[in-house]
């Protein structure tokens, strides 16, 4: 008996939907990540935006308009998470690292690899201790590429503001990395 592709049976807004998932899924679930530090919570609120989308899709009106929305919604629903979560923990003061393995690739020594996990270790702290804003404003800024009155378009806040945020975040991880290097080199 021949089994037809599960895409058979679906509508064209159904199918739609599904390749608008499969293409954004990464996306949406990296920007939720990187504000939360927490991969449960990331997938919860990825999962939230995409019952989102499903139910607003009708209204997005084009490819541009479905990215500039699940963009905006994640940032807006990963800061929800994160104060929901900020005023449940009353110890603030703890770190939680998840340990990371790292598969050796052909030709690639341990020392190199164990320095480039040490070196995203140090960035992920760096990045840890910025708010949840300025992770957000970074994150568009430089992993989504987006310019400064995009993401004031995205994050509804006026575009000095957004300015302010990249700045200040940016002086924080600069002077981090200074004290880091100074530590390093004084032994």
């Amino acid at each position: 008996m021949l089994r037809r592709p599960l895409s058979f049976n679906l509508k064209p807004f159904e199918l739609e939907f599904r390749h608008l998932v499969e293409t954004h899924q990464s996306r949406v679930f990296s920007i939720a990540y990187r504000i939360l530090g927490d991969r449960g919570l990331a997938e919860e609120v990825a999962q939230d935006v995409f019952l989102a989308l499903y139910r607003d899709l009708d209204r997005l009106e084009s490819d541009t308009h479905v990215l500039a929305w699940l963009r905006r919604v994640t940032v807006h629903r990963a800061l929800d998470a994160h104060r929901r979560r900020a005023s449940r923990i009353e110890y603030a003061a703890e770190e939680f690292h998840e340990e990371r393995t790292q598969v050796l690739s052909a030709g690639e020594n341990r020392s190199a690899a164990q320095g480039r996990t040490y070196t995203s270790a140090r960035l992920e702290r760096w990045m840890s201790s910025l708010s949840a804003i300025q992770k957000s404003v970074l994150l568009l800024r430089y992993q989504e590429d987006m310019l400064p009155g995009e993401i004031a378009a995205a994050l509804a806040m006026p575009q000095a503001t957004v300015k302010s945020h990249l700045q200040r975040a940016l002086k924080l991880l600069r002077s981090q990395a200074e004290r880091q290097t100074k530590e390093v080199a004084n032994g």
